[in-house]
């Protein structure tokens, strides 16, 4: 390409901010379907447009790979056939996608296991891919020109999903795709989080990551970042939180305010999450409206101090919890490695080396913590007892987001790639 489009992209990429954050839930199978079903983890593959079906649990073998971008050939036509179309998906490409399309965000699977539902950054779509054939079932495209982060509600039968542009999220029916409702949020929404009881929506807005403006004193720059609560029934706003008065209320006023991924406790009565730059994550007490603990991990000598050069503003990115609340799993970015913190003490354990780790969630026996490592294509599990790495598996081409599901329990998928 030549180095004027070059430039006048980067330019577009600098205004749109795309990037990539909830906590893996379990869309709940219909009871009369539970013994025809299986318990699996999809892995999406975003540069390559897959994901991998592997074991939750055990040796988390493979089990089978799926095709969420069948319909390739028609979007690029409808993208080629429209110049604004045509220039997001090419700064997509050449800013959050680091040269790649991005074709899978996020993912979960329909209550009764015969479909998964994708979010495809390039493509500004959320697709339904049923298992056995490989077909699509339904499309939604969001408004705006790109998709990102999503979550399921506790019962598996509504699926949020952030749209990047337009700031807005979308709440749509996880079998047939109606959007059910929508929702304003800061600029560039990404993580949402259902509460436990499903009666609302957390959304995370993590401003502008694509600029090179990440000196501290330029903070401000990077657009209104917030989180916004919303009635989960009527999609009404209930509350917002700016991040920004809580760090200088405790004299982090040097940190960025952009909430990256986040998780609860299990009484939820506490929200650890990530921000941009830094190297650790802050412990928020949700009644006390207030951070209450920051915790400091190591940095890798190796990594960078230009900030210029961290994927996506991101240093860490990627945080779980397991179970019982006891430990946090932490995915060390631009850091390369994972590990498991103590929540009582906030100790780390043994830091286990990982190239690009970008995602972290729970096994389906809640005994791992598994990061998926995007500059590696493989995903880790780490047992959360010890700190140790138990094993790695590979899968395909820049792997991020790692989702707990459901497939018949016969199920070996519709392409062996």
């Amino acid at each position: 390409m030549p180095a004027f489009g070059t430039r006048h992209l980067c330019a577009v990429a600098a205004a749109l901010a795309l990037t990539v954050t909830a906590p893996a839930t379990t869309a709940a199978a219909a009871p009369n379907a539970r013994d025809s079903l299986r318990e699996v983890m999809f892995v999406g593959n975003n540069w390559d447009g897959t994901a991998d079906v592997i074991r939750s649990t055990g040796d988390f073998a493979r089990i089978g790979r799926i095709d969420v971008i069948p319909d390739r050939d028609e979007r690029m036509a409808e993208i080629n056939a429209d110049p604004i179309k045509w220039i997001y998906f090419q700064a997509i490409r050449n800013s959050v996608g680091e040269g790649h399309d991005q074709f899978v965000d996020d993912m979960y699977s329909t209550p009764d296991g015969r479909s998964v539902v994708v979010s495809r950054p390039s493509f500004a779509d959320v697709v339904s891919v049923d298992l056995a054939t490989g077909a699509i079932d339904w499309r939604f495209p969001v408004s705006g020109y790109r998709s990102d982060h999503m979550a399921v509600s506790p019962d598996g039968t509504r699926v949020a999903v952030s749209a990047s542009t337009s700031n807005t999220v979308h709440v749509l029916d996880i079998r047939t795709g109606e959007e059910l409702g929508s929702f304003g949020t800061g600029d560039k929404p990404h993580e949402n989080i259902f509460t436990s009881d499903g009666k609302y929506i957390w959304n995370m807005s993590i401003g502008e990551v694509n600029t090179a403006l990440d000196a501290p004193w330029l903070d401000w720059t990077k657009g209104n970042r917030r989180i916004t609560v919303v009635d989960a029934t009527t999609y009404e706003q209930v509350k917002v939180i700016d991040m920004r008065e809580r760090l200088d209320a405790i004299g982090l006023d040097d940190r960025s305010d952009a909430v990256r991924p986040a998780v609860f406790s299990p009484d939820e009565s506490k929200l650890y999450f990530q921000v941009s730059f830094f190297n650790g994550f802050f412990e928020y007490d949700i009644a006390a409206d207030r951070i209450t603990r920051t915790k400091t991990l190591p940095k890798n000598p190796a990594t960078s101090e230009d900030r210029t050069t961290w994927v996506n503003d991101s240093r860490h990115h990627g945080i779980s919890m397991s179970p019982d609340g006891a430990k946090l799993c932490v995915a060390g970015t631009m850091d390369d490695y994972a590990t498991v913190v103590d929540r009582t003490t906030l100790q780390e354990g043994p830091l286990v080396p990982a190239a690009k780790p970008y995602w972290a969630t729970v096994s389906g026996d809640g005994t791992h913590c598994v990061v998926s490592e995007s500059g590696s294509d493989q995903v880790t599990a780490i047992d959360f007892a010890t700190g140790e790495k138990s094993v790695s598996v590979p899968v395909g081409d820049h792997p991020q987001r790692v989702r707990i599901g459901q497939v018949a329990a016969d199920w070996t998928g519709p392409s062996a790639g």
